[in-house]
């Protein structure tokens, strides 16, 4: 009995942390979007300035919209019922992993192995 409201109550501490983090990353692009809104006419000197600052905010939106969407599945692995279960292996996440990174998708050992396929990869082709 205890060990199931143990799981309930970790499962309702990730969902609470997987919403704050996506009210985070909501806030954020937000805030980035209303500052490019904001931004207007720029004098011909600043406009090499403005694409660069531009470049940045759009690459990190990119990257914001990535958390966005590693979160809501996240989201959505709780309320399927088999969140914290790795999506390669099937075995469970540590529970130490899911506390530092509530929206892992895969065990260490999966995550790792994926790591060093893409740099095997990315080896590859550079060299190809």
């Amino acid at each position: 009995m205890k060990k199931m409201a143990k799981a309930e109550s970790d499962r309702d501490d990730h969902r609470a942390r997987l919403f704050e983090k996506r009210a985070s990353v909501l806030a954020g692009l937000a805030t980035k979007f209303d500052a490019l809104a904001g931004m207007g006419r720029v004098a011909e000197d600043d406009q090499a300035q403005m694409l660069q600052d531009e470049s940045v905010n759009l690459r990190m939106n990119g990257l914001d919209y990535r958390q966005l969407r590693l979160v809501e599945e996240a989201l959505d692995r709780l309320d399927a019922g088999d969140y914290g279960i790795c999506l390669v292996c099937d075995e469970p996440i540590a529970e130490k992993r899911l506390r530092a990174l509530p929206w892992a998708r895969y065990c260490v050992t999966c995550q790792e192995n994926a790591a060093l396929e893409l740099g095997a990869y990315r080896e590859a082709v550079g060299k190809g």
